[in-house]
């Protein structure tokens, strides 16, 4: 993180609102600030709109079929049934942010939002700098990469890679196996394209990680029926909140189809030896590991008291901070489990973003 600190004062553009991202939380905001005429701001980090997509791995697509991920005000073009790649996704976001004419600046990380007289100060890595009333934090969940402490184990020879910055099987060093660890869909993901590409795969699952079906029928009735759209507070939403987030049963059928793919159950620990113990079986010797482990928050850069708890975690009811002109967009479960899809960004949005204006 670059520090605040480290540029002198900069005379601040004034704007109402300042919306911290581009991606689909941030521009499903930026719709709604537009319909209500609130002049407003984007600010992203990476160079170009869409990149936090195009810079996954390339067999990454999503999890939602296109007529389910719309955001507000401009559908997907092409076959609605399909699940899109991560190109496409790249591509719809650039898109719809051209569509709208969105003010979007990008190559600005945001290094520090602090309170001041009558808002926020909105610094920059660049020494740009805005002021505020409002700021809507739409950075998302999957910031920093968390990888177990038992990874420290592991020689110096195992490369050691993040699905964050895993791309394709030519990134793995040697001809030797290499270990998946993780539970969730990226993990199936990653441990197919690797074993399409030869490599022997040991892949650390948790076996009891529940798995459902992933088609237009499941999706019209998890939709139909507003199974999705269930509050977290609802029994619905507590219900579903309590259990691990399922995998697609397909992507999980193909895996312990493949005959190149050793399942080893959730791990435990690593080793010097460059193994990997899980519940079921260990590993042989590994070249590589793929952690596919998740992520943990990185919100250091916004320094306003009372917005995030003891664990760093935002603190917020249904997106709206307890402080004043401050909102958060993008989060899982932010109001319900369709918060942490695309589909679910501009119903989020709409109701952030109508409140938060009506308090200033």
């Amino acid at each position: 993180m670059i520090s605040s600190d480290a540029f002198s004062p900069t005379p601040c553009q004034a704007v109402q609102t300042v919306v911290v991202g581009a991606g689909q939380a941030g521009l499903a905001a930026a719709y709604y600030l537009r319909q209500a005429g609130a002049p407003f701001v984007v600010l992203e980090s990476r160079q170009g709109i869409g990149d936090v997509w195009a810079n996954r791995y390339d067999s990454l697509r999503l999890f939602s079929p296109a007529w389910a991920s719309n955001l507000p005000g401009f559908p997907w073009p092409g076959p609605p049934t399909r699940y899109p790649t991560k190109a496409e996704a790249a591509a719809y976001l650039s898109q719809y942010a051209a569509h709208f004419k969105f003010p979007v600046e990008t190559g600005q990380q945001v290094v520090s939002v602090q309170p001041v007289s009558g808002g926020f100060r909105v610094l920059a890595a660049t020494g740009r700098c805005w002021q505020a009333e409002n700021v809507v934090v739409c950075t998302g969940p999957f910031t920093a990469p968390r990888v177990p402490p038992f990874s420290q184990r592991l020689p110096a020879a195992v490369q050691q890679l993040h699905s964050s910055a895993y791309l394709r099987p030519t990134q793995i060093q040697g001809p030797g196996p290499v270990g998946v660890v993780g539970s969730g869909n990226s993990a199936l993901q990653i441990a197919t394209d690797l074993a399409s590409s030869g490599r022997s795969v040991y892949l650390a699952f948790d076996e009891k990680t529940p798995a459902m079906p992933n088609n237009t029928a499941m999706w019209a009735l998890l939709l139909g029926t507003h199974i999705m759209q269930a509050s977290r507070t609802s029994w619905v939403g507590r219900l579903m909140r309590r259990r691990p987030e399922p995998v697609v049963s397909a992507d999980l059928r193909r895996v312990r189809q493949l005959p190149n793919v050793h399942l080893i159950g959730r791990a435990q620990k690593a080793t010097a030896a460059a193994t990997l113990i899980g519940q079921r079986s260990a590993t042989p010797p590994l070249e590589a590991i793929i952690w596919a482990t998740g992520f943990g928050p990185d919100y250091e850069w916004l320094q306003v008291p009372g917005a995030l708890g003891p664990d760093g975690q935002p603190l917020h009811e249904r997106g709206l901070s307890p402080v004043q002109g401050v909102a958060f967009l993008g989060l899982p479960w932010l109001h319900s489990r369709r918060s942490a899809l695309m589909g679910g960004a501009g119903p989020d949005a709409e109701y952030v973003i109508a409140r938060l204006l009506k308090k200033t």
